[in-house]
């Protein structure tokens, strides 16, 4: 009788006993994958940190070209004033043979624009055109690219901000076939030797823009279309511009 009472004792405590280990295994496994997840996150930080910083860094030391070699043509993606001034100045030193102004206000006539940009009203009537199609920086690239291909220009330079150009010639690069492109950064905030760190408006700018050319660099993994070949890219110049 007794060894009947511990051998039903004992079958009875068997599912419990399974029960707390399997229970102790989940949780076993569920502690490893948080701490996978964990190390992920803290990685995928660190990375973005150390590209931030690496991106600012880059941007700082950009400079306006003193005097850039001549190309083919220019393109200016709108965005503030003084990229346009750039522009026209380029234009008018003969730095390119026409001008594409991409991204203007589909309302925006150009009358106005000429207006706006001042200088001389035949070079602005002859050799300037303009896109009013583009809404981002991909409308731009995409907008530019049929502009280039009409034309079959082989040089561009390319005026933008500082800040906003490794995004520009990135989407530039992806669909200008054969294009040499040319960066002429535009300066209106001197960021050198770590002066971002210091203004809160320039570092939210810098962090702004390169989670957008983070995207920009994911988008290149996406298999939405293909890198054109033979794209090369000009380093920007160091000297500034007086």
């Amino acid at each position: 009788m007794m060894e009947a009472r511990e051998s039903i004792g004992t079958t009875g405590r068997m599912p419990v006993v399974h029960a707390r280990a399997a229970a102790s295994a989940t949780s076993g496994r569920l502690r490893f994958a948080l701490r996978v997840c964990g190390f992920i996150v803290l990685a995928a930080l660190v990375l973005f940190a150390g590209g931030f910083g690496w991106f600012a860094d880059k941007v700082s030391h950009m400079t306006t070209p003193l005097n850039p070699a001549r190309a083919d043509a220019i393109i200016v993606l709108t965005g503030g004033q003084s990229r346009l001034d750039a522009a026209m100045d380029l234009l008018a030193s003969g730095k390119g043979e026409r001008l594409l102004i991409s991204g203007v206000h589909p309302s925006a006539t150009k009358r106005q624009l000429q207006a706006a940009m001042g200088g001389d009203k035949q070079l602005f009537s002859c050799c300037v055109d303009i896109d009013r199609a583009a809404l981002d920086t991909i409308g731009n690239a995409e907008e530019s690219a049929k502009w280039v291909e009409n034309h079959a220009y082989g040089s561009i330079i390319i005026v933008t901000n500082n800040y906003h150009m490794p995004r520009s010639l990135l989407e530039m690069s992806r669909l200008l076939h054969g294009a040499r492109l040319e960066p002429y950064p535009v300066v209106n905030t001197n960021l050198g030797n770590g002066g971002w760190l210091t203004k809160p408006e320039a570092l939210r700018v810098l962090l702004t823009e390169y989670s957008k050319y983070v995207l920009s660099l994911a988008r290149g993994f996406l298999p939405l279309r293909a890198a054109p070949e033979g794209v090369t890219l000009a380093e920007a110049s160091t000297v500034a511009k007086n």
